[in-house]
């Protein structure tokens, strides 16, 4: 419908069941049973058991059906109201009936603008149904408004915390693709130099008729050519795979993650950098990745490593692939004390991005570990 208020689902795919959710059924169906066992007072014992198991069962389908769920919860509670009022008995007050704010956090923590707009109007009605069949008092009556509208309140509480979540995690992935988009802007214009400087020694030699050197001319421009080719082919190729004013960074590579060892050092903090295998010849987005990796890894780990005096850096090249290996001797982190940051998250787009993969987590005996591997070549499509 145009105009209408959009709240449509974060991009998080809610999870269908989760063992809450058993918690949860079994939460309710028991306090159902329990009520209609213990509970002088309980009026219409069949449908207590009835309404507390079909309750039960919305729980399963909160997330994936929100509004369903709790139409069901909450029409059923107004059916019961209305049938006490017209019949001219007791009111029909399970206290199975207060799971139902469960549903209502569900629906304004994952149903769409619509869906919420919908609920919370079932809400109010069945509010103004229970107050007006069985008035409680004002205080009463207030209260239980508050209650019912609080889970909502909660629910978009959640649901925005969880978007500024993502669109921030987005915002550093983009901007990792832009900085390597500007390296490859960088590498394309350092070798068409290098290409044009050639091509004009080529002429000249060309007009001396000098042909063996105007030969080896045309040789260093067929190989610079192919490298950007290739550089270009990975560095978009591996863009569009993907979904301010832009800053201007220096062109790193292997030799500088040696320099890390001096630049990041810290007192009380060794910094160990060892390289070993074949590192020669690698595409210049890899050594840029590597640098970048290991120096955010090397800052977290300053930042956050507990009574830790060494990080390592191993670089290891391989005939098809270069690892990387940054760890640090603190005291060994929980498996959720140390969640990596948004630098590891844009660390680890720029790897993806060239065919590797990067993983972060507790050392097995001490401290915290990142281990990046990366094809030496591009990874063919």
């Amino acid at each position: 419908m145009p105009g209408w208020p959009r709240m449509e689902p974060d991009g998080e795919r809610p999870p269908v069941r989760v063992w809450r959710d058993w918690v949860l059924v079994a939460g309710v169906a028991g306090t159902a049973v329990a009520e209609v066992v213990v509970r002088d007072d309980m009026v219409w014992r069949p449908a207590g058991v009835v309404f507390g198991v079909t309750l039960a069962l919305t729980m399963l389908w909160r997330r994936v059906r929100p509004l369903v769920a709790l139409g069901v919860g909450f029409g059923g509670l107004m059916v019961a109201d209305l049938a006490a009022f017209f019949v001219g008995g007791q009111p029909f007050s399970p206290y199975a009936g207060m799971f139902v704010v469960v549903l209502v956090y569900s629906l304004f923590r994952w149903g769409t603008g619509r869906q919420t707009a919908i609920g919370l109007a079932v809400v109010l009605l069945e509010w103004l149904v229970a107050v007006t069949t069985d008035f409680p008092g004002v205080v009463d009556a207030g209260g239980g408004l508050v209650v019912l509208l609080f889970p909502a309140a909660l629910g978009v509480l959640v649901r925005s915390q969880h978007i500024v979540h993502t669109q921030r995690f987005e915002r550093i992935r983009f901007q990792e693709r832009e900085m390597l988009a500007r390296e490859l802007h960088d590498t394309v214009a350092h070798h068409v130099s290098a290409i044009a400087i050639q091509a004009q020694a080529g002429r000249f030699l060309a007009g001396s008729r000098d042909l063996d050197g105007a030969a080896r001319a045309l040789e260093v421009i067929e190989g610079e050519a192919s490298r950007t080719l290739t550089e270009m082919r990975s560095m978009v190729g591996s863009l569009r795979r993907g979904t301010g004013a832009p800053e201007v960074f220096a062109h790193r590579g292997m030799a500088d993650i040696e320099d890390l060892a001096t630049a990041e050092g810290d007192r009380g903090l060794r910094i160990d950098v060892e390289r070993c295998g074949d590192l020669h010849d690698l595409r210049p987005s890899v050594e840029a990745a590597l640098y970048r990796v290991a120096q955010e890894s090397i800052t977290n780990a300053k930042r956050h490593a507990r009574h830790a005096t060494r990080v390592r850096v191993l670089v290891d090249g391989g005939t098809d692939t270069v690892r990387l290996s940054v760890s640090d001797d603190g005291e060994r982190a929980l498996s959720n004390s140390r969640v990596p940051g948004y630098g590891l998250v844009g660390m680890a787009e720029r790897v993806t991005l060239l065919g590797g993969t990067l993983e972060a987590g507790p050392g097995p005996d001490h401290g915290w570990t990142v281990h990046a591997v990366i094809p030496r070549r591009e990874a063919l499509a």
